[in-house]
């Protein structure tokens, strides 16, 4: 008569068990009714969006989410929904053990405010378009101009290093791109022009003006100025 490792049967034995047990929860867990629905916003939320239009897309059918199992719901489906919304960066759907649905929405950022002619919109942090909002209204740098694929992308990394930098943000509250693709800024607190040029060397010329701003803030010279010419990337060219 062989020998019986009983060892290996108990192993067995509980692996099946358990396999039985996870089966059942499963099943019981894809069968569990959706209770609610929760919004989330993550990040820096400036409520260009609201809970209540993302929870309308979440709802499948008109009878209510009372009536929906976990099994039946399109996780999917439902993020992209959410993320074809003009006001939506990223959104991502899942449900809680105890059956509620949640999505994570990350908003865009809006970095300044196209106007022109045919319409008025937002750009976003990452160069899109992004339409006004009916709920809130971001103070963000007044662009004038023709804005095209070609020079959309230069102008997003103008946009982005203002909206970074503290002093830049709060100083500079417009620009003009005209048709030789030459930018022109708008100062908060004071009337002269600031020739910002082509879009190049970026980041040396608004140091440039930082550092020029510094000190013609403690010589008190600055209403003195009509341009400040940013052209050139060694020195800041004054005219009064």
């Amino acid at each position: 008569m062989k020998f019986i490792n009983w060892i290996n049967i108990r192993l067995v034995l509980m692996m099946a068990i358990l396999v039985i047990l996870y089966s059942f929860t499963s099943n019981r867990n894809a069968h569990r009714k959706i209770t609610k629905s929760e919004v989330i916003f993550v990040g820096k939320n400036e409520n260009f969006i609201d809970a209540k239009t993302v929870n309308k897309l979440l709802i499948e059918n008109k009878q209510g989410l009372q009536s929906i199992s976990k099994s039946d719901l399109n996780l999917n489906k439902l993020e992209k929904s959410i993320n074809k919304n003009p006001m939506v960066e990223k959104a991502q759907v899942f449900v809680s053990v105890n059956g509620v649905v949640k999505a994570l929405v990350k908003e865009k950022k809006p970095i300044a405010r196209v106007f022109n002619d045919e319409s008025t919109y937002y750009i976003d942090y990452q160069g899109n378009t992004m339409p006004l909002s009916d709920i809130n209204t971001a103070r963000v740098p007044l662009v004038i101009g023709t804005i095209s694929t070609k020079n959309r992308k230069q102008l997003t990394e103008v946009l982005k290093l203002i909206y970074d930098d503290p002093f830049l943000k709060k100083n500079i509250i417009g620009l003009e791109l005209d048709a030789n693709e030459d930018l022109q800024m708008t100062n908060r607190n004071y009337n002269f022009q600031i020739e910002f040029g082509k879009m190049v060397h970026i980041d040396k010329k608004f140091k440039n003006y930082k550092a020029f701003f510094q000190k013609a803030v403690l010589d008190s010279t600055l209403n003195k100025y009509k341009k400040i010419n940013l052209r050139f990337n060694h020195q800041v060219v004054c005219s009064k």
